[in-house]
């Protein structure tokens, strides 16, 4: 519903939107926030004109822009009021579910705006269904001795009318991942909900915290924010969840924003993939058993779970670690391939026994449903990996819990289908989405065949306020160097990994080694990411320690005064890598250096905030100082008029 009295400026419908729009861009920027004390950038302003082509045109726009541009703000200007315009929110997609926080903490850009502007902004949070708390899984955790504590302490915040008849009035929101900050990942995972929760059979979907809050912000008015990861995951199941009577997972766009939007490939990859489990299929199969089902069916369903404990067995004899990433290896052998045919057919002599069983009514239907979609879904993608149809596999091991995942390669004819063919205005924003200036490479790999673009550069001084560490004698330098650099700031840094086992090599070091020990180090993983940034932000001389922050941290002022990266990002070796290095010409040339150049300017990007900030770039890894070549491609990307020094 359109909500023109909801617009912040007079609208005269005799006149284009667009234009009237424009103007009120303009007394924002060059009235209204210098008003308010927001210093005047012309490349701001630049790239808020830029994007009204956008909506003008109801196209894609790549809009790249420097650190300290303030995108958005440009971005949420426009959206905000097209969306009152339209009458459907704008849906901003960030890279991840931790910069979701960030764009609605107190001191972000939509409170500043709802502030100076006097907008009553209606922002609704849509995250993953990973980020909820299942009920189910939890009440598994009250006869576990190791997490007596935790199921008692989680137990309590749920409310009332989840366990009996109380009205819905009652309700309020709960199981939030960030509404328990202090457990670890590892705790989380064992009462989160989980891709293999069976929630259309769960008593608990109605009074359940997830979807409680999926009907809420569903009914946003202006802004719906999730992660990259989540919007991809509503792409990929809209068709479906509307061929079951369900509502898809978000609602119709008047405009979308992919915030870091040179990371959407690898969200669109990992949604489409489609996940295995023997001990799933297992359990769905043997809740089919206890009902009323002829002879033939029950011994084919015996069968099947007999022949899929062998086939996950040798999956897991083909399967070689990776190191630096949680994705295994996985050798296709002909004796495997064998393997999954003959399981196939077993699946489909089921598939055929249950449309006989549907007939009879013995099975209830959306039991039998949940049956012939799993079965379905294992058809479908085994039959990729057996005809090797362009698809990357791996596999991971998690708590015992062996998972095959196939994914396919290439998503652009998908995403051009699913979302790029919509008429609407979708906007890329990035510091870095081009290579010198050529937006070929991202428009391809997202099959965007007619998009605007353009690219404005950082208005900060980084001469004066950014100073570059290299060392490059030795490998002994380089804890020294972080050591130095600590030292100088008081803490107050961020240190930036690549992998899992680089952060607790250097976990371990700061229990060790005496020069690290007078220093308070944050650890992702350790608690709720968001909480661990907000401490991080507002205690200083605290030191944190993430893989998952290259992208969106914005932290300006002192508490950020350094930028340590103890490795180059470079791609693992993994499956999911291995994929995109078989289709290039020159892997290296094409796939691992562009990603590492990519990471390492957003990892940078981390220090300059503000006008005002000044601080350390520490790039610690050893390779510097062995190869020449390397060295002279990572100068190439930092701020020209900064110097490199040793110390």
């Amino acid at each position: 519903m359109q909500s023109f009295e909801k617009l912040p400026f007079t609208y005269d419908r005799t006149k284009s939107f667009i234009s009237q729009l424009g103007d009120w861009v303009g007394d924002v920027f060059y009235d209204i926030l210098p008003e308010a004390g927001f210093e005047i950038r012309d490349e701001q302003i630049f790239m808020a004109f830029q994007l009204e082509r956008a909506f003008a045109e109801k196209k894609v726009i790549f809009a790249e822009a420097g650190v300290g541009t303030g995108k958005t703000i440009a971005y949420l200007l426009y959206a905000i009021c097209y969306a009152r315009y339209i009458g459907k929110p704008a849906i901003i997609a960030c890279a991840d579910e931790a910069l979701i926080e960030q764009l609605v903490k107190p001191e972000g850009d939509i409170a500043k705006l709802s502030k100076v502007l006097n907008l009553n902004i209606d922002v609704r949070l849509a995250k993953a269904q990973e980020q909820y708390l299942c009920v189910q899984k939890l009440e598994k955790l009250r006869e576990d001795e190791d997490h007596t504590e935790v199921y008692e302490d989680v137990s309590e915040t749920i409310p009332a009318f989840v366990y009996n008849n109380a009205p819905m009035q009652q309700f309020h929101f709960y199981g939030d991942r960030k509404t328990y900050p202090d457990l670890n990942n590892e705790t989380w995972r064992k009462m989160n909900w989980d891709a293999f929760q069976d929630c259309s059979v769960c008593e608990k979907r109605h009074r359940c915290g997830m979807t409680l809050t999926r009907e809420h912000y569903r009914k946003a008015g202006d802004l719906i924010i999730c992660s990259q990861d989540f919007y991809m995951e509503h792409i990929w199941t809209e068709e479906s969840r509307k061929r079951k009577g369900q509502l898809p997972f978000l609602p119709e766009a008047s405009s979308i924003i992919f915030d870091e939007g040179h990371l959407l490939e690898f969200a669109a990859q990992k949604a489409l993939a489609y996940h295995v489990r023997h001990d799933l299929l297992e359990e769905i199969l043997e809740r089919l058993l206890a009902n009323d089902v002829r002879e033939e069916a029950a011994v084919l369903v015996d069968e099947i779970i007999s022949h899929s404990l062998y086939m996950f067995q040798e999956i897991e004899k083909g399967t070689t670690e990776v190191k630096g990433s949680l994705r295994r290896e996985l050798q296709i052998s002909p004796q495997l391939i064998s393997e999954i045919k003959q399981f196939k057919k077993l699946l489909s002599a089921l598939e055929d026994a249950l449309v006989f069983e549907s007939e009879l009514y013995t099975i209830e239907d959306y039991q039998l449903k949940i049956v012939e979609e799993h079965l379905e879904m294992l058809q479908y993608s085994l039959s990729l990996l057996a005809e090797k149809s362009n698809v990357i596999t791996w596999v991971t091991k998690v708590e015992g819990v062996t998972t095959l995942v196939i994914m396919p390669n290439l998503v652009e004819d998908v995403l051009q289908e699913k979302v790029f063919s919509k008429k609407l205005p979708i906007i890329f924003s990035s510091a870095t989405l081009s290579t010198n200036n050529d937006f070929g490479y991202i428009s391809g790999s997202l099959g965007i065949k007619n998009y605007l673009s353009f690219t404005v550069q950082s208005p900060f001084n980084y001469k004066d306020n950014m100073r570059v560490l290299i060392p490059r004698d030795s490998e002994k330098e380089k804890l020294q160097t972080v050591i130095e650099v600590l030292k100088e700031t008081e803490g107050r840094s961020l240190l930036l990994f690549n992998n899992e086992d680089e952060l607790e090599t250097f976990r371990h070091l700061s229990k060790t080694n005496n020069e690290l020990a007078g220093y308070k180090f944050l650890f992702e993983g350790d608690q709720e990411l968001s909480s661990i940034v907000h401490t991080f932000q507002h205690e200083e001389q605290t030191c944190l320690c993430a893989i998952h922050l290259w992208e969106g941290l914005d932290i300006p002022g002192p508490s950020l005064s350094s930028v340590i990266i103890w490795s180059l990002p470079f791609p693992p070796n993994d499956p999911v890598f291995n994929g995109k290095r078989k289709n290039a010409h020159d892997p290296y040339q094409e796939v691992d250096l562009p990603y590492m150049l990519l990471r390492l300017r957003q990892g940078i990007g981390r220090l300059i905030r503000t006008s005002s900030d000044r601080g350390i770039i520490a790039i610690v890894d050893e390779q510097l100082s062995k190869n020449e070549q390397l060295f002279e491609e990572v100068r190439s990307i930092l701020p020209a008029e900064v110097d490199i020094s040793n110390r």
